[in-house]
């Protein structure tokens, strides 16, 4: 069923009366992982009647002075925000980020040129991960019924039944049935390795990608200020590394460094590590401080990265799998969190199409979402090499340049596919397909604008040869000059060349 049919279908049963949701009060959802699609899923979940418990293995991360795990900054854009606007939250979280109108590439020699990411009232927001979580959390546990259960891991699950078993600390175990399990507990989901064990048709495949990741800090300047431009994603692009800069609220700057394992393993002493990044992130050497990169490289490592699909997202009618359980990706389109919000509009549409039943609406889940959630997968692993390699190409320039300008003329028909994947909730298996319709379109326009350049430099050489005798060489060389189109030819030429590379 096609998006204009959801909505249409939305729009008619959006008009459920609290009445019909509050009879499914007696359904009892399981939400499996605290997390922020866990958290934020408590809070839909609530919104329509059920009653939900919240199980995370961590302690309340609100009373924790430091909490271990992923810390990469957030991107949060279009898809994200919806889901946020749908339980109320989005005008919190959008006060505590910060807008990135765009990426702000640094060059070798230190100079720095901006790439927009859209138009001038477009924008990515840079969050805080902890922050945001701890909102989600409170959010969740404002709600008279969801109640949250912290240190219980989940240890065993009867995907038939929906009897799920915790263990708590002290090794006591806390047994539940529910209506539905939702798995909403990360890339290395417990809920999804029983869906393995107890399914003989269950696909799964995860790729660690050869690159790790290192966060360094970018400290305020002596005055407390900003140490770079504010609004923008910074990016150090080599190549066949990067290094990233998002800004914080304490208005310092994390900065991540991406690049091979071996790269990482091949600097082994303070002296090399000074040394590369002289010849690669010179400018950035003053901002993080050589006596705090020194100690942050060496007190850790580069850590992995992993991209994980599998289908399908549920199991019978008891279980179903979101956020990164069901398709963790690497973090280069910013997209992660944004699809996993993205998953709960979703989910919360099919439900108003099935009238709040549970278990009608799971398997649909999976038809409908399957095929986005790969193509955004596929999509992350594809923008590592725009954001560290091709972002340094003048043929990726040009092509960004004529992708806006058809923007601009034909607003609706032409959506370039960044935008369209980070700005409009277009499916993203949709956006690939579209972003291929105009390759096949520039391709053509191409092809004939060298084709009449061609012609036009052909003729003008013709007319020197056969001009006016009373011109010298010199004014007929010039004259060929002004009417040969060789600017289109070799624009014609180069966007073909990177249009078909």
């Amino acid at each position: 069923m096609g998006p204009k049919s959801w909505e249409a279908k939305r729009s008619e049963t959006s008009t459920l009366t609290s009445a019909t949701r509050m009879s499914d009060n007696k359904k009892r959802v399981a939400v499996v992982g605290g997390g922020l699609v866990g958290s934020l899923n408590a809070c839909f979940l609530a919104k329509r009647g059920f009653h939900v418990d919240l199980y995370e293995k961590r302690p309340d991360i609100r009373t924790q002075e430091i909490v271990r795990g992923r810390s990469i900054n957030l991107a949060l854009s279009h898809r994200g925000r919806q889901a946020l606007k749908h339980v109320g939250l989005e005008d919190e979280v959008v006060q505590n980020g910060i807008p990135m109108y765009a990426r702000m590439i640094h060059n070798k020699d230190g100079s720095t040129r901006p790439i927009p990411y859209g138009r001038r009232d477009q924008y990515i927001m840079s969050v805080d991960r902890r922050r945001l979580n701890e909102l989600l959390l409170s959010a969740a546990d404002e709600r008279e019924n969801v109640t949250l259960h912290f240190e219980h891991k989940l240890v065993n699950c009867d995907l038939k039944t929906g009897e799920i078993i915790f263990e708590k600390p002290d090794k006591t175990k806390v047994k539940q049935k529910v209506d539905l399990i939702l798995g909403n507990d990360g890339a290395f989901s417990a809920v999804r390795k029983e869906m393995i064990r107890q399914s003989s048709r269950f696909n799964y495949a995860q790729e660690y990608i050869p690159h790790g990741y290192m966060e360094l800090v970018i400290k305020p300047t002596s005055s407390g200020e900003f140490a770079m431009a504010t609004n923008y994603l910074h990016i150090w692009p080599r190549n066949e590394f990067m290094m990233i800069g998002l800004p914080n609220q304490d208005k310092t700057f994390t900065a991540t460094l991406f690049m091979p394992f071996a790269m990482f393993e091949e600097i082994t002493s303070e002296k090399e590590l000074m040394e590369f990044f002289t010849a690669k992130f010179p400018d950035s050497i003053p901002l993080i401080g050589e006596d705090a990169l020194k100690k942050t490289f060496f007190s850790g490592k580069g850590l992995p990265m992993v991209s994980i699909k599998c289908s399908p997202y549920h199991f019978g009618d008891k279980a179903l799998l979101m956020g990164d359980a069901a398709h963790a990706m690497v973090p280069f389109y910013g997209q992660g969190m944004n699809a996993g919000f993205e998953d709960l509009l979703v989910f919360d549409e099919i439900l108003d199409q099935c009238d709040n039943d549970l278990s009608a609406s799971i398997e649909q889940f999976t038809n409908f979402r399957n095929i986005d959630a790969q193509a955004i997968c596929d999509l992350a692993m594809y923008n590592y090499i725009e954001m560290r390699k091709s972002v340094n190409s003048p043929l990726f320039l040009l092509r960004k340049r004529i992708d806006n300008l058809l923007y601009t003329l034909f607003p609706k028909s032409w959506i370039p596919l960044y935008t369209m994947v980070s700005f409009t909730r277009t499916r993203y298996h949709e956006c690939i397909n579209k972003r291929k319709w105009q390759d096949q379109v520039i391709k053509k326009l191409c092809v004939g604008m060298a084709v009449v350049g061609v012609a036009s430099a052909c003729f003008t050489v013709y007319r020197l040869l056969d001009g006016d005798e009373e011109l010298t060489l010199g004014e007929r060389i010039t004259n060929m000059f002004q009417r040969a189109s060789l600017w289109t030819v070799m624009k014609g030429i180069r966007c073909y060349l990177y249009v078909t590379d």
